[in-house]
């Protein structure tokens, strides 16, 4: 049912397939990294008990943070939230009439007690970044990488 991939870190769970190049976006900066991740098409909507068992099962499994890509009505990244003790970050897609705006406060606008760290509309890059920042917390190796990244951006004025 579940597309589990061994010692992952991060989990990737996306509304839709269509998704998929948001995905991308956050796969090339969590590969840069050497971070291992997953990938499961799951919904809020039209598979709520999966999306739930996921979420409960991804801390025992070794997961340290779940990443939940969805566009429009967008409650998959708190779904995921409200069944997990996992830092939770929410990507927001492009789409619809409102063009990921409504996908965005969706995701921003959550209940007190579950929240969900959110990054910008269809920036998977940073949604992959700030789940590196997390998995920096507890791999050495990931955290050097990461400041020597950080490096390699010289000052940023502004």
């Amino acid at each position: 049912m579940f597309n589990y991939t061994e010692n992952a870190k991060v989990g990737i769970v996306a509304g839709s397939k269509s998704d998929q190049d948001v995905v991308d976006k956050i796969t090339a900066v969590l590969d840069s990294f050497g971070i291992k991740w997953e990938l499961n098409i799951l919904s809020a909507h039209r598979t709520p008990n999966a999306t739930a068992k996921y979420a409960k099962e991804a801390a025992d499994r070794g997961l340290q943070v779940i990443i939940g890509v969805a566009g429009l009505a967008a409650a998959l990244p708190g779904v995921l939230a409200a069944h997990t003790i996992l830092p939770v970050i929410g990507l927001p897609c492009a789409g619809g009439p409102l063009n990921g705006v409504d996908a965005l406060h969706s995701i921003v606008q959550m209940p007190g007690g579950i929240p969900v760290a959110t990054v910008g509309i269809g920036n998977g890059k940073n949604a992959g970044y700030l789940a590196a920042h997390i998995v920096a917390l507890s791999d050495s190796e990931v955290k050097a990488k990461l400041v020597e990244y950080r490096k390699g951006l010289g000052d940023i004025e502004g």
